[in-house]
């Protein structure tokens, strides 16, 4: 019986699922930028700028959706097990998972594109003391970016969440 159960629940999730992305699914579409980016409207405000940042480093060999989705896992749960609530969020998205979202939750930090560069600034900070930067020739001279292009992500949106969006094309 509890098989049973389990299963009409198991199905009972899966058509909710599927109902829900068929009837999401429209309002994705419509929501779309001119840039095509679908995540515009829905993480994040329409971005007000832009730019190519030209990494130091290669993508890894190793780098894969995989790689991109256990890393962004890794800082999620970083972040909740810390004492307090994280002030972002980060998501990998796209069929690859090459676009990462960094988005803040906290209306009192991030409101400039001077503070969600700062908050880069620090990701940066704790990149520098992964091992990945330490193979690195002058990891001192690495950003989060190029992290990020180690990793295969092409592009990085970060925004406040309300009013301020930046993107990053990363090569």
């Amino acid at each position: 019986m509890g098989f049973i159960r389990s299963r009409l629940g198991l199905a009972f999730w899966s058509g909710l699922a599927a109902a829900l992305w068929l009837v999401a699914s429209p309002v994705a579409a419509q929501t779309e930028g001119s840039s095509g980016d679908r995540h515009q409207g829905y993480y994040y405000p329409a971005p007000q700028s832009a730019e190519t940042y030209v990494a130091r480093v290669a993508t890894s060999p190793q780098a894969d959706r995989r790689t991109r989705i256990a890393f962004v896992t890794g800082i999620t749960a970083q972040n909740a097990q810390a004492a307090y609530a994280p002030s972002y969020h980060i998501f990998a998205k796209g069929t690859e998972g090459e676009k990462f979202i960094i988005v803040s939750v906290d209306r009192t930090k991030y409101q400039t594109l001077y503070q969600l560069r700062a908050l880069l600034a620090a990701m940066t900070a704790l990149a520098r003391n992964t091992p990945v930067f330490q193979e690195q020739a002058v990891p001192e001279s690495l950003t989060f970016l190029d992290l990020c292009k180690m990793m295969g992500v092409k592009l990085l949106t970060i925004s406040n969440g309300d009013s301020v969006a930046h993107q990053f094309t990363i090569e």
